[in-house]
């Protein structure tokens, strides 16, 4: 190297690099406000729609480490693709754990409004309240290893006034209505307010078998016997009439094709996020980590009630 020549900086040289890089992703963010991949200007006369993680109503801030989806999201998407000319046939790729009952409700009866042919293909786990979505759907494939099925209502909460006993704090109550409290963590629910809860559990479970008895065309009590929460592998969930098909794509494909007649060429709605929306989350999440500590999440959500009903 010349004496003369100037040393050539490499970290000045990396950050002017990192700098560009990161405006340009800043750009490419930008115009994805403006600019979207419409899917109903795609091609393929098939709509594949994943239905995967647990089944919200929205998003939410706090399942950081679990996939969701939402009802508001999938109950467009199916919307979009019953628009659609060009579809002849929706799939819905689940794999799901369920969620929300109202959330699965939702996607359930946009599912029944459509007037394609809806094939539920269920690949790792279509249980609870995702197997409601799925039992919506004209036909059901479901892999033999599959975990589907579990059918029932379930409700938990975190009770601890023997900690706030133990370290002296005192939960004053001050209500203006019997059960406004109910539910409450710092205190122990009494069997009046167990009852009560039970009765309103027994009520969703009784919804919910006699959606999915109507749904699979099945005399309620039949499902109403296997209707215990347990879960059912794909080979069982078939001997129960809670599936049609064991397989996998293909034969989901393949009944599509020989009901409606056509070559199937799959083309997959999804909600499409910006970049911004990413970035925009991942810093929340960060800020949420470093501003609220254990012991605020423990008593977060508790003006109403810390119990949460989940199918």
């Amino acid at each position: 190297m010349n004496a003369n020549q100037p040393n050539f900086r490499w970290g000045y040289a990396i950050f002017v690099l990192l700098l560009l890089s990161f405006l340009a992703l800043i750009s490419v963010g930008v115009l994805s406000l403006f600019v979207g991949v419409d899917v109903e200007s795609l091609g393929g006369n098939v709509a594949l729609i994943p239905v995967h993680g647990v089944i919200l109503g929205t998003e939410d801030s706090e399942s950081f480490f679990e996939t969701t989806t939402t009802s508001t999201d999938i109950v467009e998407l199916i919307e979009k693709a019953d628009k659609n000319p060009g579809i002849k046939a929706i799939i819905l790729e689940i794999d799901s754990p369920g969620g929300s009952a109202v959330a699965s409700e939702e996607i359930a009866n946009a599912v029944k409004k459509t007037n394609k042919t809806t094939v539920a293909w269920i690949r790792e786990s279509g249980a609870s309240g995702a197997y409601w979505v799925a039992s919506a759907a004209d036909y059901i494939v479901a892999s033999k290893v599959s975990i589907t099925g579990s059918i029932g209502v379930i409700a938990s909460y975190l009770e601890f006034p023997g900690l706030l006993e133990r370290y002296n704090v005192t939960y004053q109550r001050l209500v203006a209505g019997k059960y406004k409290d109910i539910g409450s963590p710092f205190k122990e629910m009494t069997n009046e307010e167990k009852a009560l809860f039970q009765q309103s559990l027994d009520a969703i479970r009784d919804y919910f078998v006699s959606e999915v008895a109507k749904n699979r065309n099945l005399n309620k009590k039949d499902i109403d016997k296997i209707a215990n929460g347990l879960f059912y592998l794909g080979v069982q969930a078939k001997e129960l009439g809670l599936v049609d098909e064991l397989g996998s794509k293909d034969e989901t494909i393949a009944y599509i094709e020989k009901k409606e007649g056509i070559k199937a060429e799959l083309v997959e709605y999804k909600k499409e996020k910006g970049l911004l929306e990413l970035l925009g989350e991942v810093f929340s999440k960060q800020s949420f980590f470093v501003g609220k500590g254990i012991g605020s999440s423990l008593l977060d959500r508790q003006a109403v009630s810390s119990v949460s009903i989940t199918t």
